[in-house]
């Protein structure tokens, strides 16, 4: 089958979520389908990610929508009733560009990762298409402008009510519609027709390493994302506190791409910010306990399988851990308020044998529950079920 994926970003580096499963599931797709891929950019793409992307993709076209042109589009969306961010990833000229590629390899099926795509791919009635929601954006952009202080709560308050339109209005040019949880999937309106697709986890972190555990605690994400901020500065401002009142030389580090001005502002003896890490893996096999504090977002966090897989025993939220399925105590810990996640941290720093437990248990529940070669496997089925 040649299956076309549209994105709203090249999927290489791996540093953001969206770009993580779009390429792990244009990999293993690639080894029984023909590939090709219809990607924007706001800045010159990094040589290195065409070459990953040619290993598993018989064309590629990036088409560079400047940024000043996306914040004209931006201020104009305000005079529109669609999310912003479909009108900030929308140009006429990439329609004309799409419109050719699309001409030129007749695919037989087209996969739009977020609903932010979906603007290029809907007018095509004859062919199958696939939209991946992903996340129900528009529950975790409520819960943001919840927390928001004004205009910017007034702004994405906006945006949740146009994004929770827009996710049931384009629902019906998608002959299939994905979502990552179970948890999220209730969260949309048109929910019966939607599948659920979870991530994988990367084969690299199954691999049996020997590092010395030099770090304490670690959080991991795209550090600019807003709700890894928030959740950095919740760690490391209120929850560690309490954790230090105990093991006062405990120190946590915030490893992932990109670190905002808040998240560098964090640094001190006690907390290190690294920046971009060329094996993540490594960081997760050298800390002794893994945290998602996650309050505002929503979905499958990669973050989790990927600590969970490297056998680092992992405290997090019931709002994490709902999308995740894992159980509490025998997988890992979870804690709801700054005490009790305190308390999971002290619980995991005093028991090594606990720690221990957790980590086999840990590992064993995402081998046994996240492969991306499975989910391809599905999603192959999925887009099967409407091929002639």
């Amino acid at each position: 089958m040649r299956v076309l994926f549209v994105l709203s970003r090249v999927p290489y580096p791996l540093e953001k979520g969206d770009k993580l499963r779009a390429f792990h599931l244009i990999r293993e797709l690639s080894a029984d389908h023909e590939i090709n891929l219809f990607c924007l950019a706001d800045e010159k793409t990094d040589p290195e990610a065409e070459r990953q992307l040619k290993q598993y993709c018989s064309e590629i076209y990036i088409h560079r929508i400047p940024i000043f042109t996306k914040l004209f589009k931006l201020f104009l969306s305000i005079f529109s009733k669609k999310p912003f961010q479909v009108e900030y990833f929308y140009s006429r000229k990439a329609q004309r560009k799409f419109d050719d590629f699309v001409e030129n390899h007749l695919p037989q099926h087209i996969f739009c990762q977020l609903i932010r795509t979906a603007e290029y791919a809907k007018k095509y009635s004859l062919i199958p298409k696939t939209i991946d929601y992903m996340d129900a954006f528009s529950i975790g952009m409520e819960r943001m402008a919840k927390k928001a202080k004004w205009p910017l709560s007034f702004i994405m308050n906006e945006e949740f009510l146009r994004l929770k339109l827009f996710e049931q209005e384009v629902a019906p040019y998608f002959d299939h519609h994905l979502i990552i949880s179970e948890q999220d999937k209730e969260c949309i309106s048109i929910n019966e027709s939607i599948e659920v697709l979870p991530n994988g986890i990367d084969p690299v972190f199954f691999k049996d390493v020997i590092i010395d555990k030099t770090r304490d605690v670690l959080f991991t994400g795209n550090m600019s994302y807003r709700p890894n901020v928030e959740s950095a500065k919740y760690l490391v401002n209120e929850i560690m506190p309490l954790v230090w009142q105990k093991f006062p030389n405990t120190k946590v580090t915030l490893a992932g791409a990109n670190p905002s001005p808040s998240v560098l502002a964090l640094r001190s003896e006690k907390v290190e910010v690294t920046g971009w890490i060329d094996d993540i893996s490594e960081v997760y096999h050298s800390a002794k306990v893994f945290v998602a504090p996650m309050l505002i977002n929503s979905g499958l966090q990669n973050k989790l399988l990927e600590a969970m897989a490297c056998e680092v025993p992992s405290v997090t939220t019931s709002l994490a851990n709902n999308a995740l399925g894992a159980k509490d105590e025998v997988h890992l810990l979870i804690g709801d308020d700054t005490e009790s996640l305190a308390k999971r941290i002290n619980t995991i720093l005093s028991d090594d044998a606990l720690g221990r437990k957790l980590s086999i248990a840990g590992k064993n529940f995402v081998l046994g529950n996240y492969s991306w070669r499975n989910e391809a496997g599905r999603l192959t089925q999925i887009m099967e079920l409407t091929q002639n």
